[in-house]
């Protein structure tokens, strides 16, 4: 009896061990002080992170990624970071997509696998070295789903700046500024680095305010509560279907700002999407 009460724990437990939260590197913001040339740049792909850890697609939280067999079955059994995505301003058909507990063809057949890192198990080399490592093993695939994202070098900052409106005019999310030098770091760390046009946050959706004129009976704003405790509304950025069916009480979403008042509170706030809780 102890035996089977024993086996029924592990079973209940076990998942946990199967998909413990990955170590991955998250960006920190860039500012006008950062020394550019320190740093390698590529596009920040506004798709789902995703981690191959060799033998299974997870994401940063640890979910499992049902992606279809021919989807995965290739990858190398190594570490690989990188986002799933389909192209610029797609994010609501990536995130449908890739979230589905049972895959559908159709819709993966437009994803694509964008690898940004590939950690070595010693955490020894350079992002410099890793950068030529995961290039050589995703060109070695052969795989027309999963592209090696280009990094480049900048000169100057206003160099960056430059670069940032020329992605941006072609509709990229922003940049990314990778340290040449830097070693893996698990964590928030300033070795990686983002910049976008603007900025951007989550905060906690708090109570669904109720519309006026053309959006009467519908959602009109929502009050969301930062980290800090600071609440305020958010009454932009949304589509007439989101205002029909806003998010829910709880819900952590993303919204872009600029800059902030004198009391802390984030300067024209424009709502961006609902955070999945999993992704």
């Amino acid at each position: 009896m102890k035996l089977k009460n024993c086996l029924i724990l592990f079973l209940c437990y076990f998942p946990f061990f199967l998909f413990a939260k990955p170590d991955v590197q998250l960006a920190s913001v860039y500012s006008e002080s950062t020394d550019v040339r320190q740093y390698l740049v590529s596009e920040k792909y506004d798709g789902v992170r995703a981690i191959w850890t060799g033998t299974a697609l997870v994401s940063r939280q640890g979910n499992t990624i049902h992606a279809p067999n021919w989807f995965i079955e290739k990858l190398p059994n190594v570490w690989l970071d990188g986002e799933l995505w389909s192209k610029r301003n797609d994010f609501q058909f990536i995130i449908s997509t890739v979230s589905k507990n049972t895959p559908i063809d159709s819709e993966w057949q437009k994803i694509r696998y964008m690898v940004f890192d590939a950690p070595d198990e010693e955490k020894v080399m350079t992002f410099e070295a890793r950068y030529q490592r995961y290039t050589q093993i995703v060109n070695s695939l052969d795989l027309s789903h999963v592209i090696p994202i280009k990094q480049i070098s900048v000169s100057s900052n206003q160099a960056l700046q430059q670069l940032l409106e020329d992605y941006v005019k072609q509709g990229a999310e922003g940049l990314i500024l990778h340290r040449k030098l830097a070693r893996f770091e698990s964590g928030r760390t300033d070795n990686l680095l983002k910049l976008k046009p603007h900025m951007d946050a989550e905060a906690k959706v708090i109570e669904i305010l109720n519309g006026s004129g053309k959006y009467d009976g519908m959602m009109g704003s929502i009050l969301v509560e930062m980290p800090s405790g600071i609440r305020f509304k958010i009454g932009s950025g949304f589509s007439d279907e989101e205002r029909r069916s806003p998010p829910k009480i709880g819900d952590y979403i993303t919204y872009k700002y600029h800059g902030f008042t004198d009391r802390g509170v984030p300067r024209f706030a424009s709502y961006l999407r609902t955070r999945n809780q999993g992704y």
